[in-house]
């Protein structure tokens, strides 16, 4: 699908919106990648996901699929379904891969076989967590299923155990504390792009990621250069071991007190977020990509099937 005259004959449906929590996130992306993919010579139909989408889609007929939902049902291989049953290439990862890295617990067990380091965690029930410490304090509880740190709660030492939103799940997530700052690598086809150092006042919470001032992004990362390599290193290993396809960007966090032993894997987000300043682009500017050269990588790197 290489150059202008093939990509204006090209039709690409741009798959936003959709039912999950992180529908206006999904919405700011979708909207700047179509708004990136005409700019690249591409024939552009934005699609607000939702129960009519297989009917929609045998209308609109796309030759390929730029998935840029978020959260439950469009990043968790549902909507990759549909799509394989209807025949039509999508960019990121397939059913499974997208299944397995939104399932936390199965993505840990993932990254444990690959001998990737991860922090000690399990599932419990809300009143078990809300009725006493499940884990010895500061850990983390959060939904199992859920990205962008939609319901997050860290639980500090000498603090009760927490109260649970009405909102979150009967099943959680339990897991350890990460202390140390917040970085993150994009993998883009096989190789790893670089590490960036997310900077922020607090925790890197979902107002931190997407309102204006919430954080600020090193890139590259000044590191170490033993911790450099091991953070592309294990994101490149994450998304193989995922069976990761297209862009994945895996999030780790490092404790500089404890050299290399600090490096700790904390999940793989298989469709990351997409406007110009995003980590991902931001990581791909470094390797020459505009952002609309890298949408319309994806474009070209879409299938399905696998």
């Amino acid at each position: 699908m290489a150059g202008g005259s093939s990509r204006a004959a090209s039709t690409v449906a741009v798959l936003m919106g959709g039912p999950s929590a992180e529908r206006e996130v999904s919405l700011v992306s979708g909207r700047e990648c179509a708004a990136a993919l005409r700019e690249a010579g591409f024939t552009v139909v934005e699609v607000d996901c939702g129960p009519d989408l297989f009917t929609r889609l045998s209308e609109i007929k796309p030759d390929v699929c730029f998935n840029a939902l978020h959260g439950r049902w469009g990043e968790d291989g549902c909507v990759q379904g549909i799509l394989e049953w209807l025949r039509i290439p999508y960019t990121h990862s397939g059913v499974l891969a997208s299944a397995l890295a939104m399932n936390k617990p199965k993505a840990k067990e993932v990254y444990a076989a690959a001998g990737l380091p991860t922090v000690v965690g399990r599932l419990a029930c809300r009143e078990e967590v809300e009725a006493h410490h499940v884990l010895p304090p500061p850990y983390v509880v959060k939904p199992y299923n859920e990205g962008s740190s939609v319901g997050v709660y860290i639980v500090r030492e000498g603090t009760n155990a927490p109260r649970l939103a009405e909102t979150m799940p009967d099943i959680v997530m339990v897991e350890t504390y990460a202390p140390g700052r917040e970085m993150t690598v994009t993998v883009m086809g096989d190789r790893a792009l670089a590490v960036t150092d997310i900077i922020t006042d607090g925790w890197y919470d979902f107002d931190a990621k997407y309102k204006t001032g919430g954080s600020r992004h090193v890139v590259p990362a000044d590191l170490p250069q033993e911790i450099t390599d091991a953070c592309l290193d294990y994101a490149l290993r994450a998304h193989r071991a995922l069976g990761c396809r297209g862009v994945s960007r895996t999030d780790m966090r490092w404790d500089e007190a404890r050299g290399l032993a600090g490096l700790i894997l904390l999940e793989t987000n298989t469709q990351p977020g997409m406007t110009p300043t995003s980590l991902a682009p931001e990581q791909a500017a470094l390797h020459g990509y505009s952002f609309a050269e890298f949408c319309a990588w994806m474009v070209e790197d879409a299938s399905c099937n696998r």
